[in-house]
């Protein structure tokens, strides 16, 4: 009991702004409340090698056996230079961890960027 307690209260700061609804069917709705300022902010996975042909982004990341190029987003916010950020959109729950991870690709074309185009990458680094 004390224990859920605790809990409870710890979480009330991050429900502040929010109003949970639910209906009739037991779906539910998120809104924020409309004076605040919501940032949503998302993890970039961390990649291991980055590689930039001109033509082509080659990425290097961890991988438990079913990563592929479809598991990421790639988000572009123009600049000079551009820059990439990859989100994994789903977590890789296979079992077969790779060691030396996977090697996904984007051609610059499938990216909307020039080929040649200077791009710097937002994610970290992990070695």
């Amino acid at each position: 009991m004390r224990l859920a307690a605790v809990a409870a209260v710890a979480l009330l700061p991050l429900l502040g702004g929010c109003v949970i609804y639910s209906n009739d069917g037991g779906e539910k709705l998120t809104v924020a409340a409309s004076d605040r300022v919501s940032v949503q902010t998302e993890a970039l996975e961390a990649v291991r090698k980055i590689d930039f042909d001109g033509q082509k982004l080659n990425v290097v990341v961890g991988s438990n056996g079913c990563t592929e190029a479809s598991s990421f987003e790639v988000k572009i916010k123009d600049g000079d230079p551009a820059e990439l950020s990859l989100t994994r959109r789903a977590p890789d729950l296979c079992k077969a961890l790779v060691r030396e991870g996977v090697t996904v690709s984007w051609t610059y074309a499938e990216m909307g960027l020039t080929a040649g185009q200077p791009v710097r990458v937002l994610n970290p680094v992990s070695l």
